[in-house]
């Protein structure tokens, strides 16, 4: 657990890093590809860093995002599987069973496949929130492998809402149709409304795996313009300060 947390509003938020490595398989693309207009070497490698995020907001445990999974999972055909996940929240002093809450931010592989291990929820005790819209449209094996073993333990939410006291969900979408991100006092977890830092100087640059670029574009203005701090998924540094820009 390299990251030092941070405590905002009475909640610690403990960045854990899941994974660090290039995107492979299929998907891989040169940077310019990847952000249409955006100045970038071709040459150059992506190194991305899959941060999930431990809140503790006074008796309640919140983990927003639960990374890459196992060596099986369905992030294995492009992402460094397996996850650190669980070596992560133990050096946080976190077990799995004390998790409350766990928010996911969108259904990408990158973000929920450490939700089930071995076809069961890995937090038995937490609810799992996810946007109804992001429900709706969810296939293949993120919805089979581990929308279907939570089923009865998902709580779907529709817009903007109240998680607990000093922690809000924002329905951000775009890069998903329900991907949401979770708002503590100034700062924003920005799950991947935000991807890659050339998106912070001009957020009008798009991704080329966003669902509906012209939303997602909306999105990140939205949350850039709202947030002092973003605690962005992907990045090298977990907090990154923003300003609250007009």
């Amino acid at each position: 657990m390299p990251h030092e947390p941070k405590t905002v509003a009475g909640v610690e938020i403990v960045p854990l890093c899941d994974a660090v490595g290039p995107m492979g398989g299929r998907i891989r693309r040169p940077l310019p590809e990847l952000f249409p207009g955006a100045a970038l070497d071709p040459d150059a490698e992506w190194i991305l860093h899959f941060h999930c995020y431990l809140l503790r907001a006074g008796s309640r445990t919140v983990l927003v995002d639960t990374g890459i999974g196992g060596a099986g999972s369905p992030a294995a055909s492009w992402a460094p599987v397996p996850g650190r996940l669980g070596e992560e929240l133990a050096a946080a002093g976190c077990s799995p069973a004390e998790i409350d809450v766990v928010v996911l931010t969108h259904l990408h592989s990158d973000h929920a496949s450490g939700s089930v291990v071995a076809g069961e929820p890995a937090f038995p005790n937490a609810r799992f929130v996810i946007q109804q819209a992001e429900l709706d449209s969810v296939a293949g094996a993120m919805r089979d492998r581990v929308v279907v073993p939570l089923q009865d333990r998902i709580q779907a939410v529709s817009g903007h809402a109240e998680l607990l006291p000093g922690i809000r969900l924002l329905h951000t979408p775009g890069h998903t149709p329900g991907h949401q991100c979770v708002e503590v006092g100034e700062v924003v977890l920005a799950g991947d409304v935000v991807l890659h830092p050339v998106q912070l100087t001009d957020p009008a640059i798009t991704y080329r795996y966003d669902d509906d670029p012209e939303q997602a574009v909306r999105s990140r203005a939205g949350i850039l313009g709202r947030a002092a701090v973003i605690a962005p998924s992907h990045f090298a540094d977990p907090f990154v300060g923003v300003g609250r820009r007009e």
